[in-house]
């Protein structure tokens, strides 16, 4: 197909790994396709996927940057509110730069459509005065999303915001919540904890976010039909939504590279040490790249690992304790020596499908479930933040692969969970059980499965509104 005769998505991302990683899957599943993409990041992330060689397998795509107008030494992520603040108010204007820049580029088609993270939602605007189709791509769980858009419906019904701090330690916090079709099992502590205060910047933006995903065109998630099939359905009723996951196994069943992005440079020593592992006996822990613990609780779960007696695979980042530097006690490194390998950063979906790994210890991020079903390796999950908590709830009580976690790290917990999960009976039946969803997420992804049929009507739909 002539370069000027393709179709042109820009794809915009928000500016994390959790959120760059799937709009890069959708991205090389587009440009299979036949679509010339123009791909967004800020600087600031652009940077990053340089120096990591996370760019190096996309050569096909064109790469374009805006600036966060954050200063260089600012957390980004870690400073959540000031970032989507910054974003918001600062970037719709850098975008219609990028654009403009676009339309006097002669060896560059036009632009016929632009896929958008669901917390940038500004850029539907753009999508408007272009005339081409604006696509919303939320990357959270479809729960995850749902109770997201279900916000004002919570606070109409009184359970947000919480009426004082006490609501934490006197039982609310296991109210059962009714009121959202289409979620079986829903408690506070299930909601993210944004929503306790009404007056967080956190809480008022993504309840804008979500709100504005009616204006989109398309509405995509990365989960299946066959996954989430209530939730997807209780969507329906409200949104253009389409289930187009998981994207990790979209990528592998038609042939294509895989578009994993890396902020931080990967240790792939730590495959090596696996390789003299028994099969099924190492326990992968890692909490994404956001979380951050205190000193107290990287020391519970660390005594947790060593009293498991399992040999375990440790992710541990420069910037995972706040406001200091990881320190483990030397008592416990001299004591796991021989089973143990700390990284800095590893390749998580290589460890994750590696025959040694048996169990993974996990934040619950929506990228590193799907990932850890799609390697048929149950979990225990300890979520952090946004909706983590009801990704728990999910893998625990409704599909049953994985173990939750208490929000209070005890080291005795720790090794408890690290033992039912990769000895006995117990980890056995969540194996059979992830490994059932593991083949479904197959299917839905493979010609004719349920993903693969939505993206095909979305790319004709598509094609429908740039003709008209």
């Amino acid at each position: 197909m002539a370069k000027q005769n393709r179709p042109h998505a820009l794809m915009l991302p928000y500016p994390a790994q959790g959120h760059v990683t799937p709009m890069m899957q959708l991205s090389t599943i587009l440009s299979a396709r036949g679509y010339y993409i123009t791909f967004v990041n800020t600087e600031y992330i652009h940077d990053r996927m340089l120096r990591s060689g996370s760019t190096k397998s996309m050569a096909d795509f064109r790469f374009e940057t805006i600036p966060d107008d954050l200063p260089p030494e600012h957390g980004r992520i870690q400073q959540i509110d000031e970032l989507c603040k910054s974003l918001a108010d600062n970037c719709p204007a850098h975008l219609e730069k990028v654009v403009d820049k676009l339309k006097g580029k002669s060896d560059v088609p036009p632009l016929t459509s632009i896929v958008y993270d669901g917390c940038m939602s500004w850029a539907q605007k753009t999508a408007i005065k272009l005339g081409v189709p604006g696509i919303s791509f939320w990357t959270p769980s479809a729960c995850g999303f749902y109770i997201y858009l279900s916000a004002p419906l919570l606070m109409e019904k009184g359970y947000i915001p919480l009426k004082d701090n006490s609501c934490v330690t006197n039982g609310y916090m296991e109210e059962v919540i009714s009121c959202i079709p289409g979620i079986p099992v829903l408690r506070m502590k299930d909601v993210p904890s944004f929503f306790y205060d009404a007056t967080n910047y956190m809480f008022q933006f993504l309840v804008t976010q979500s709100q504005a995903a009616m204006s989109a065109d398309f509405v995509l998630l990365n989960t299946f039909d066959e996954l989430e099939g209530p939730v997807m359905e209780a969507l329906r009723e409200r949104l253009p939504v389409y289930g187009i996951g998981p994207l990790l196994e979209a990528e592998q069943k038609n042939g294509l590279p895989n578009s994993f992005v890396s902020l931080w440079t990967e240790e792939k020593s730590c495959m090596e040490w696996l390789d003299d592992r028994e099969p099924g006996s190492v326990v992968y822990v890692c909490f994404g790249s956001i979380t951050v613990m205190s000193d107290q609780e990287l020391v519970e779960f660390a005594w947790g690992l060593e009293g498991s007696k399992q040999p375990f695979l440790w992710v541990i980042r420069p910037d995972l304790i706040r406001g200091a530097s990881a320190k483990l006690p030397t008592q416990f490194v001299e004591k796991v020596k021989g089973r143990s390998f700390f990284a800095s950063w590893a390749p998580q979906m290589e460890v994750l499908s590696h025959p040694s790994v048996g169990g993974f210890l996990t934040h619950s991020g929506w990228n590193s479930t799907l990932e850890s079903m799609g390697a048929g390796v149950p979990m225990i999950c300890w979520p952090f933040f946004a909706e983590q908590q009801i990704n728990r709830t999910y893998v625990s009580q409704i599909w049953k692969i994985g173990i939750a976690m208490n929000d209070v790290v005890e080291r005795r917990e720790v090794e408890e969970m690290v033992k039912r999960l990769m000895i006995g009976k117990e980890g056995e039946e969540m194996k059979k059980r992830i490994c059932e969803l593991r083949d479904a997420s197959i299917r839905a992804a493979n010609k004719g499965g349920s993903s693969y049929n939505n993206l095909e009507k979305i790319l004709m739909e598509m094609e429908g509104k740039n003709r008209t």
